[in-house]
């Protein structure tokens, strides 16, 4: 059942010092990434949390979910061979806190998170932290030329709503060209949740 439980300032002080947990599985249909958790989401203890992130509308709209989720139903994405990870685990009050060492070693971290879980898609949502982390100027959003083990590499805007670039319609489209190439890829592996850690 969703909850609208705001942190308190408490709380959200208290962030500073914990880490948001993963939600993933092996055989997930796509792993979806964000750059690092946000004080809001680590104190509320779920994704994508803060009012006014576009994420879960941008996924519903999309096709991925068959309903508007709530951050607090992060952890049913599972059910959909869906799942959520960060580029960095620290959690600050902004992204631009992470400095770029900070940003090329969370790639190496996630590197090898991909390889364990092996997911279908690796759906990384912040094109500048992409270009930074993995060290590729010139990415653009969309499928990018190099994988991950077996995972494909697919670029997606920040869906935070600081975000002015990119409008719900525009987030929409673009998770939208996702959704496809993962419906064309065929069904998810199987039984991802029971296999969950």
């Amino acid at each position: 059942m969703p909850t609208n439980h705001r942190p308190t300032r408490d709380q959200l002080a208290d962030a500073i010092l914990r880490k948001l947990r993963d939600v993933i599985a092996p055989g997930l249909r796509v792993l979806f990434c964000g750059i690092n958790p946000g004080l809001y989401s680590t104190a509320a203890g779920h994704h994508f949390a803060r009012p006014g992130n576009r994420f879960w509308p941008a996924l519903h709209a999309s096709g991925f979910t068959p309903r508007l989720f709530h951050p607090s139903q992060d952890r049913d994405l599972l059910d959909l061979g869906l799942g959520i990870t960060n580029v960095v685990a620290r959690t600050t009050a902004s992204a631009d806190e992470l400095t770029k060492a900070e940003l090329q070693h969370g790639a190496t971290l996630l590197r090898r998170k991909i390889l364990r879980f092996q997911p279908a898609f690796l759906a990384i949502v912040g094109l500048g932290a992409y270009r930074t982390a993995f060290q590729q100027p010139t990415a653009s959003i969309g499928l990018q030329p190099a994988s991950i083990g077996t995972a494909r590499l697919w670029l997606l805007p920040n869906p935070s709503g600081l975000n002015a670039h990119h409008r719900p319609s525009d987030l929409a489209r673009l998770f939208g060209d996702l959704r496809a190439a993962v419906d064309l890829a065929g069904p998810p592996r199987p039984t991802a949740r029971s296999r969950a850690t």
